[in-house]
């Protein structure tokens, strides 16, 4: 299993983030509904840290009204080795 984080963007006015909320709340989804939000904060994004199989796997977890807007990105922690050996760290680098 990989882990991944999910962000999921949202409208900015009170509508939008109360439908969003609502929405991931009764999504039935344990991932979903311990979802982290940044509305108070002027952020209008949720935040899901998923371990799961693969990407298609971490956007299934989404209602699906906010599957498109989603990032996902695949998350690593890098171990000792990896650091002491920045040939086989850039092996893997995209970008």
């Amino acid at each position: 299993m990989e882990r991944y984080i999910i962000e999921v963007p949202h409208g900015e006015d009170k509508n939008s983030c109360k439908r969003a909320i609502q929405v991931f709340m009764r999504s039935g989804s344990h991932f979903v509904t311990n979802a982290e939000w940044g509305c108070m904060d002027g952020d209008h994004k949720a935040w899901l840290i998923v371990e799961v199989d693969n990407k298609a796997a971490a956007k299934r977890i989404l209602p699906a009204a906010y599957q498109q807007g989603a990032k996902i990105t695949r998350l690593h922690k890098f171990t000792r080795e990896e650091i002491g050996e920045p040939d086989n760290l850039m092996e893997h680098h995209s970008g």
